[in-house]
């Protein structure tokens, strides 16, 4: 299963409405996995259903940009992109972004 939340740093608060896309690498192609948004609570719960996810390279992209324009706020990185390895599909990855319009910080989460 992969997971998300958001947490915008500058504002203290949960990044709620962000657009969300998830991908995974078929050859040279990516090919859609799962999209959704943030809830309330800054969390997207359903990018995979659950249970066990196929192995190999994911990007996970958050449509940072319209978030912050929503708000009245000029950012840096319109689009962030994570991506990232799945060595066993039967494991829970947890991929959280804290955002500030001039920077971002990610990890492996649980």
């Amino acid at each position: 299963m992969i997971t998300t939340h958001v947490l915008d740093t500058a504002a203290g608060r949960p990044g709620a409405g962000i657009a969300i896309a998830l991908e995974r690498l078929d050859g040279t192609a990516w090919v859609a996995v799962g999209h959704g948004a943030t809830d309330d609570d800054g969390r997207l719960r359903t990018l995979t259903p659950p249970g066990p996810v196929a192995e190999g390279t994911y990007r996970i992209r958050f449509d940072t940009g319209a978030y912050l324009a929503s708000r009245g706020q000029a950012g840096f990185f319109p689009v962030v992109e994570i991506q990232f390895t799945v060595a066993d599909g039967a494991q829970h990855y947890h991929v959280p972004l804290l955002l500030s319009p001039f920077g971002y910080s990610t990890y492996r989460g649980s």
